[in-house]
């Protein structure tokens, strides 16, 4: 009580009296005019019938108009209930500095370095670096350059501001917008909850606006930017004439495992820097300048399950080490939450040809012949381009064998993890932005971002391409090396 005591709270029940009088005073002048419009509609209405009364008109003068009154009353009804399209007008992706590039022998011989691991877990990092897929060119925060890494709050705020404010910039320079002009904000980031919070720290450092609606997303794991994108969308077709940005990202100095547990070990050696920043809007004018437009979003999860949850859990060691475990279940739970996803995502975008096969396979397989193979839809009969989650080489083939896509169709999960790793919910940005470089994405294409994240939880959104996309190859994170790629294995 000694600090609030100090507070005069005459002051503070003022300051809270005169919030509603600073709060959005064109918004509510707005709603105000609407009310005002609504109430004398009313009374027009209410005199016009009064008059036919007084004149004695016939009743079929009073039908024909509360009759077209209702009319135009129910259309305007359905036309203003109507949902409004969702347009993804840029996205941004960051490009990690050169002094943050971590070799792979210079990732080991730092770990070799510091105390807490033994020559076991040193092993084991080195086989797991060679076989991830990974190159020589992914990027860690500085923090984790040091001996020991350095993983404390500050160092943690740091790397925000490395990985957010020039992702932030760049779209909104892009975009010719201002950071006032941006009515919603979205950070999505699993392992790092400061407070205040991260979208606070966006808020403070652009002066966005006092009414901006702002949500910070944590623990949603590698799926949180689609997840993060489904919450917008919704967000979206509440608030019109708004615009909206998602920040995904994964602070790395807080996720670092300095025990000797295997499974830990792991996001040591995949997960990398990186981030995206992503403008969506629900202006009408903006479909002639947006990239894309939002088709659909699928959310589906499987914490009900005990075994499912524990697949992929942060939790302390024997020794009390903070470290994400990774099950051997893992797999299996992915297969399976994956499965619920596509079912509805199929349910909603294939043709009925396609459903039709599937169904009649099931029912062959239950009742005729057991031995029989259940038929799995062709997606690439509406997906042009797939957005595969980058949690490592053999997850990325599993996937990519389960719904039959190619090798061109995996390539740019492939040669997203090559690049850049693993870098959580950011990945499905950078492997969209490889396609643009690459000039694959033409007018009409359909893209699929799929990502997958601890929970489990398997978050899907499909986007339309509704121009051109030329020149990317000469920006973005891509700009310096799209020549060399892809590589073959």
């Amino acid at each position: 009580m000694g600090y609030f005591s100090n507070v005069n709270q005459e002051n503070v029940f003022k300051n809270i009296s005169t919030l509603p009088s600073i709060m959005s005073p064109s918004k509510h002048l707005h709603s105000a005019l609407l009310e005002l419009l609504r109430f004398g509609v009313l009374i027009l209405v209410t005199f016009i019938e009064a008059f036919f009364i007084f004149q004695q008109w016939k009743f079929i003068f009073h039908f024909i108009f509360l009759t077209c009154f209702l009319l135009v009353y129910v259309l305007r009804y359905y036309l203003m209930s109507k949902p409004q399209a969702v347009f993804l007008v840029d996205f941004s992706c960051f490009k990690p500095p050169c002094f943050c590039r971590v070799p792979f022998s210079t990732f080991l011989e730092n770990a070799s370095m510091i105390e807490y691991f033994d020559s076991e877990s040193i092993a084991f990092m080195s086989k797991i670096l060679t076989s991830s897929g990974l190159s020589e060119e992914t990027y860690l925060p500085p923090a984790l350059h040091y001996i020991p890494p350095k993983t404390h709050q500050q160092e943690s705020i740091k790397e925000v501001q490395m990985v957010l404010f020039p992702i932030m910039e760049d779209l909104l320079s892009k975009t010719k917008l201002s950071s006032r002009d941006i009515d919603i904000l979205i950070v999505n980031c699993s392992g790092f909850c400061p407070s205040p919070s991260l979208s606070s720290i966006i808020i403070n450092k652009y002066s966005m606006k006092r009414d901006i609606m702002s949500y910070n997303l944590s623990g949603m794991g590698c799926s949180a930017s689609p997840l993060a994108i489904d919450l917008a969308e919704n967000l979206l077709k509440t608030h019109k004439n708004s615009y909206a940005i998602v920040l995904s990202t994964e602070i790395l100095s807080t996720g670092w495992y300095s025990g000797n547990e295997k499974p830990k070990l792991l996001i040591n050696c995949l997960f990398r820097m990186g981030s995206a920043a992503i403008l969506l809007t629900n202006k009408k004018e903006a479909k002639t300048s947006s990239k894309y437009k939002l088709l659909c979003t699928v959310r589906t999860q499987r914490a009900f399950e005990d075994k499912a949850y524990l697949a992929g859990i942060r939790e302390e060691d024997s020794n009390g080490k903070l470290g994400v475990t990774l099950n051997r279940d893992l797999l299996q739970v992915v297969g399976e939450t994956l499965r619920a996803n596509i079912t509805i995502l199929g349910s909603r975008i294939l043709p009925f040809t396609e459903k039709l096969l599937h169904g009649v396979s099931i029912i062959r397989k239950k009742f005729i012949q057991k031995s029989g193979e259940i038929y799995v839809p062709n997606f690439k009969n509406v997906i042009q381009h797939f957005c595969l989650p980058v949690s490592g080489r053999p997850l990325i083939r599993e996937i990519a064998k389960g719904m039959k896509l190619s090798e061109k169709d995996m390539e740019p999960a492939l040669m997203t993890l090559h690049r850049f790793g693993n870098q959580s919910s950011s990945s499905l940005w950078y492997e969209l932005a490889y396609m643009e470089a690459k000039e694959r994405v033409k007018k009409g294409d359909k893209i699929w971002q799929l990502g997958i994240g601890t929970g489990p939880k398997c978050n899907s959104v499909v986007l339309e391409c509704l121009r051109p996309i030329l020149g990317e190859s000469k920006k973005g994170p891509w700009a310096d090396c799209i020549h060399q790629y892809p590589k073959m294995e």
